[in-house]
This record gives C-alpha cells, sequence and structure tokens, in this order.
C-alpha cells in the first residue's frame, strides 16, 4: 500500500484520552516531532513546506523519555521509528515489572523473596514461592509494537505515523489497526510524500477526536434523557373517578425538564391533591429545584400535611435548596373531596385555576383575593386555604404563566400584547364549546396558544386537567 494512501482500518482510541480537549497544534504551522535513534543517518527527514508554504518545524527525540519533555500542544504529528532500540523496551519492562509488584504490596502479598523471608514477611509454613525475576533479564519475545503502544498511551490526542522497513508492510499495517495514522517507509522517504501524510494524518486525527467527542456528547445527552424522563411525575389515582390529562413542555432546548413542576396523587381517604408551581428561571439549577419542590410535596401530601402547613414546609425546602436568595417558586395547590364535589385551594403567587362546570356553564377563574406570596419571598408568610364548590361535574385546568405569556398575534416581536387569563378563558371557551375535553382539549389549547405566538413559547409550560363526569 502507497504510504500516502489511507490506511485500511483504525483501532479505537486510548481509553484515557481527554476527548473533551480539543486536538493540539490546531493553529500556525505544521510542528514534526520525530522519535528515533539512529547515529548513522539513515533516516534523513527532508525539508518540508506546509499548505501555506511555510517550513514544516522539526524536532528530534532520541528516546521516550526525551519525546516527552518535547511533546507539547503546538506538534501536529509525531513520527516513530518502529526499530527504536532495545533501551526504551527495557525501560518498559522495568517499569511494568515495577508496576506489578506495587499491585502485589497493594493487595496485601508480598514478594516471596529472600530479603522478605529473612524479615519473617512470609509465614514460615508457607511453601517458598519462585523467587521473582531479575528486572534486566529480557523475555523471550517482545511485542513488536510496544514502542507504538506507549507512544499512543503518551500522547492519545497526537497524530501518529509509523515508520518501517519497505520490506516490513505486515508490521505497518498491524501498526495502523493498533491505532498510528498512517505508515512510511524509509526507502520511499521524502519532502513532498512526508507533507501528504503528515496532513493526512493530522486531518485524520482530528476527524477521529470530533467524532468521538460527537460520540460522548451523544451518549451523555441519552443519559440526560433518561435521567430526567424518570424524573418526571407519574400521577396516583387508583380508585378515583377523576380523569387525568397533562401536557409538559421545558423552554430549553433539547431538554425534558424545566422550572416547571407538577403532580397528582390520592391519599388513603380518598382525597385527590393535585399541585402546580414554576421556579424562576429556566436552567437545570431550576429544573433540579422543581423536582425537589415536586418530590417533598408528595411526600409532605401523604404524611398528612396541607394548605398552610405543607407550604410553610416547603418554604423552607427552598430556602436551603436554592442557590441564590432570590430564587422563588409560585404555586398552586388543589385537594378535592373523596366525593368530588367540593375542593381546598391555596395560592402562593400563582395564577388561579380556570374552572368549567356542568351543562356548558362558561369558564371561570377560581377566587384568588385570598392568595398568599410565592415560596422564598417572606420568611413567615401565611397561605390561606379557600373552599369552593365544584358540583357533579366539572372540569379544573391548573396551568403555570408560560401558557398566558405568549403572544396573541402570531409572533410579531413589535409587540408586547399577551395573551393573559382573559384570552385563555376565551380560547378554552371556544374548544369546550366544540365538544372537546380531556386530553383533545389540552391538545388545543396549546396548539392554538403556539399558533397565536408565531411558533413555540420561550417560556417553560405545564398545564393539567381534572374533570368529572358525573
Amino acid at each position: 500500500m502507497p504510504a500516502s494512501a489511507p490506511a485500511a482500518g483504525t483501532a479505537a482510541q486510548p481509553a484515557e484520552a481527554p476527548a473533551q480537549q480539543a486536538a493540539p497544534g490546531t493553529g500556525g504551522s505544521l510542528t514534526l516531532l520525530v522519535i528515533e535513534d539512529d547515529p548513522a543517518g539513515v533516516v534523513s527527514v527532508p525539508r518540508m513546506l506546509d499548505a501555506y508554504g511555510k517550513p514544516v518545524r522539526v524536532r528530534t527525540a532520541r528516546n521516550l523519555t526525551e519525546a516527552a519533555r518535547l511533546l507539547t500542544d503546538d506538534v501536529h504529528c509525531i513520527l516513530l521509528d518502529l526499530a527504536l532500540p532495545c533501551e526504551d523496551r527495557c525501560e518498559e519492562r522495568s517499569e511494568d515489572r515495577r508496576d506489578g509488584l506495587r499491585e502485589e504490596r497493594g493487595s496485601g502479598e508480598e514478594p516471596a523473596t529472600a530479603e522478605g523471608r529473612t524479615a519473617g514477611r512470609v509465614p514460615a509454613q508457607a511453601a517458598p514461592a519462585p523467587a521473582a525475576e531479575p528486572l534486566s533479564e529480557t523475555p523471550a519475545e517482545p511485542d513488536e509494537l510496544h514502542i507504538l503502544r506507549r507512544v499512543l498511551r503518551m500522547a492519545p490526542r497526537h497524530a501518529v505515523l509509523a515508520l518501517t522497513d519497505g520490506s516490513d508492510a505486515e508490521r505497518a499495517a498491524d501498526a495502523v489497526r493498533v491505532g498510528a495514522q498512517d505508515y512510511l517507509f524509509r526507502d520511499e522517504l521524502d519532502g513532498r510524500l512526508l507533507t501528504r501524510a503528515i496532513r493526512y494524518a493530522v486531518a485524520r486525527k482530528r476527524a477521529d477526536l470530533a467524532q468521538r467527542q460527537l460520540t460522548e456528547s451523544r451518549l451523555r445527552a441519552q443519559e440526560n434523557a433518561r435521567l430526567e424522563r424518570g424524573l418526571l411525575p407519574r400521577p396516583i389515582l387508583e380508585g378515583s373517578a377523576l380523569r387525568f390529562a397533562a401536557r409538559y413542555r421545558p423552554g430549553r432546548s433539547r431538554a425534558l425538564l424545566g422550572g416547571d413542576f407538577y403532580d397528582t396523587v390520592r391519599t388513603p381517604d380518598g382525597t385527590v391533591h393535585a399541585m402546580i408551581g414554576d421556579v424562576c428561571g429556566h436552567g437545570p439549577d431550576e429544573a433540579a429545584l422543581g423536582v425537589e419542590l415536586r418530590i417533598a410535596w408528595r411526600a409532605l401530601t401523604f404524611a398528612g400535611l396541607c394548605g398552610d402547613a405543607l407550604l410553610s414546609t416547603l418554604q423552607k425546602v427552598l430556602e436551603n435548596e436554592r442557590a441564590s436568595e432570590e430564587i422563588f417558586a409560585t404555586l398552586c395547590t388543589v385537594d378535592i373531596s373523596s366525593d368530588g364535589r367540593s375542593a381546598g385551594i391555596c395560592l402562593a403567587g400563582h395564577p388561579s385555576p380556570l374552572f368549567a362546570g356542568g351543562a356548558g356553564a362558561a369558564p371561570r377563574l377560581l377566587p384568588y383575593d385570598e392568595s398568599g406570596p410565592a415560596l422564598g419571598l417572606l420568611p413567615h408568610a401565611r397561605w390561606p386555604r379557600r373552599q369552593v364548590t365544584l358540583g357533579r361535574s366539572w372540569s379544573l385546568m391548573m396551568y403555570t404563566d408560560g401558557l398566558i405569556e405568549g403572544r396573541v398575534d402570531e409572533g410579531r416581536t413589535d409587540s408586547r400584547e399577551r395573551l393573559g387569563q382573559q384570552g385563555m378563558l376565551d380560547l378554552v371557551a371556544r374548544r369546550l364549546a366544540e365538544g372537546a375535553s380531556g386530553e383533545g382539549l389540552l391538545d388545543a389549547t396549546m396548539t392554538e396558544v403556539r399558533r397565536l405566538n408565531g411558533g413555540e413559547l420561550t417560556d417553560d409550560v405545564a398545564v393539567l386537567l381534572l374533570d368529572r363526569s358525573r
């Protein structure tokens, strides 16, 4: 295979490569690090020019110890002589042997040497272990590519070219399979060929690193998605005659969780408890805080708290978990009696729920004149609980302000007119008159709000719908 052609097969990059970092030598003229020990001068690097006509800078190291000192981030490529002499091989075997001895000592097993037995470290009844081989002893047949493997471990983000004899094509191909970007033969070495091989190797290494970064980014995104999906609420309504529907859309791009949160559970006494809230802000910290408040609300609800006692405790959770004293959260809680005909409502700076009675009654907002402040604003705030009558058949829609703060002029950026609560009431009234209910009502409402806004809403949006049809 010609030395300048792309080599078939590329081994996976070493596991310790810091893929989140950029490839070295991304700017300026090309710099080549040559690792070879050639007293006779057979390996001669010709004069080279890069793509911009600038001379390629060349550094030469006689062994791997010297190469480690010369290997800086401005080096683009390494030209490694696979015939590097035995000193480096012995050095590697010595390091491996020392690592092995350290592992034995770390595991509590001392080497069974004569000195160890003299010092009393080996029990007398133990059979004498064979003495360790001297570090200078040479094994039968070392790995022919061990030098390349060491360089790849030493320089995981640098492009590597393997240099070998023209008669050793098999080892050259093996070098590419191990991780080198390409190989060259000594008898074909000239400036034009070497320059082209360096450019190709650098480009291929950068592409490999970019692909690895992309793969790791996708894996992290998948893990985050699974985590966020697992944190979304799973309503507990077993045994209840109420129907539940919800829609949730975070404002953050490619996220599943935002600062909005909701939940619905049924306690053993038959009461259905529903909650919806909004942490100020849109980032991952706000999303995490929203999850904490939701889980705390569920635990406190199952513990029997409601109304002011529950919200006071949630405020303590918020105060201890928030990153800044400026962070607050609005909240609306509804506790629906076991017969489904009445409910207690608490508002903590949150928009009042929309209520639609039976027999075609127009939707209206439940009273909000007895609401309290948002959680985290006042240290000793109180939240009154208002009792409301629901009746036999009804629908109750709870929502966050992201639903009512969209524009109503199909996205004109120069307009400040918002949908608002009255606009939402009119919109829902039209959908109800058309016979929409449950999931269909939420879908139609969200679709119309996005259409009026001229596209997706920029804020987090959560909408929860409970209804009773008997």
